[in-house]
């Protein structure tokens, strides 16, 4: 297998589903939602509020917090390690009682754990965990990327044979995070057994859809005989389906894409995308903030929660279960399912 990295660009439902209250996002940084009342304060720490996955992830975050009694505040860290951490300062100082931290990177979770052990502060971590060395928090609570990885892998293998090569072509979200290595290591070991060659990944750094639609041209013009796309983000995936379009390809290269968005889903119902393995951002915010509220009353805790990630296809999307899966998603307000 030949993979190359491009390091300038670098950067489901559970077994009950549950219907989440919808509300608002706050995004602003420190802005607080005055709605809630209780003593205790939840803030939620994002890599970037600028991405509409962090916003529902949040979502989930003020949901919860409000069914608890708590006050719900967020902080954008705009993608940068230094505020972030000048975010989880300012969040403590001002009296949060607990943090659900989305990191810039995993190996950045650090100084954020040991900071909150120093003040007795707890953390719970949505959608991307610690390093495995970091053991000071309530809850991880992510997808199970790497067998979602392997899932996705042999689905945009099989697809890509259906159009004629062998050759796949991956557009990452940025491999300094746990969860985009375990997705990796997955993908790989499928095109192992499968016999597929990942002919290029390719790291976002910013995860915006301007920066995908160039990441897939790019991917694109350097292996114009790749027939499947494996899309690790849900830009990429709407990025993927609009360049190929653009070139007239879209019935020959097939897309895999991850996470799940009104834009995604109604690219699926179109047959533009494939396969969508739909990651819970609406859930993660929720079920973190469930632990954090656990450990607030000294109730037992779960350290690692990986959330199984359902395959969204044109075949399925109406189905019951599938639509259960998608309020865990994206909230209502965002768009159709």
């Amino acid at each position: 297998m030949r993979t190359t990295i491009r390091r300038g660009l670098a950067a489901v439902a559970t077994a009950g589903v549950m219907t989440i209250a919808l509300a608002a996002c706050s995004s602003g940084a420190g802005t607080t939602d005055t709605g809630s009342s209780g003593p205790k304060t939840i803030a939620f720490v994002s890599a970037s509020m600028g991405v509409n996955y962090w916003q529902w992830v949040s979502e989930g975050v003020k949901n919860r917090a409000g069914e608890l009694g708590m006050k719900f505040v967020s902080y954008d860290s705009n993608n940068d390690q230094a505020k972030q951490l000048t975010n989880v300062k300012t969040a403590i100082s001002a009296g949060a009682s607990a943090i659900v931290l989305a990191p810039v990177s995993s190996a950045s979770a650090a100084p954020v754990l040991a900071l909150a052990k120093e003040k007795n502060i707890p953390v719970s971590f949505a959608a991307i965990g610690p390093t495995q060395d970091q053991k000071n928090y309530v809850s991880a609570v992510t997808a199970d990327n790497e067998a979602t990885g392997v899932a996705q892998g042999k689905f945009i293998c099989d697809a890509a044979k259906k159009r004629g090569s062998n050759k796949v072509g991956m557009l990452s979200i940025p491999q300094d995070r746990e969860n985009a290595q375990k997705y990796l290591a997955g993908a790989e070991q499928s095109f192992a057994s499968d016999g597929c060659d990942l002919v290029q990944v390719i790291q976002s750094k910013i995860l915006t859809l301007g920066e995908a639609v160039g990441l897939a041209n790019d991917l694109l013009t350097a292996h114009p005989d790749i027939t499947g796309i494996y899309a690790m983000y849900d830009e990429a995936g709407t990025a993927s389906a609009q360049v190929l379009s653009e070139r007239g390809l879209t019935d020959k290269v097939a897309i895999a894409a991850t996470d799940g968005s009104p834009t995604t889903v109604k690219l699926v119902r179109g047959g533009k995308i494939q396969a969508l393995f739909l990651q819970e951002a609406l859930g993660q915010g929720y079920d973190a903030t469930s632990q954090l509220g656990k450990a607030l009353d000294n109730q037992p805790t779960s350290q690692a929660i990986a959330l199984k990630q359902p395959m969204l296809t044109p075949g399925n999307i109406d189905t019951s279960a599938l639509q259960d899966a998608l309020k865990r998603i994206y909230p209502a307000s965002a768009g159709a399912y």
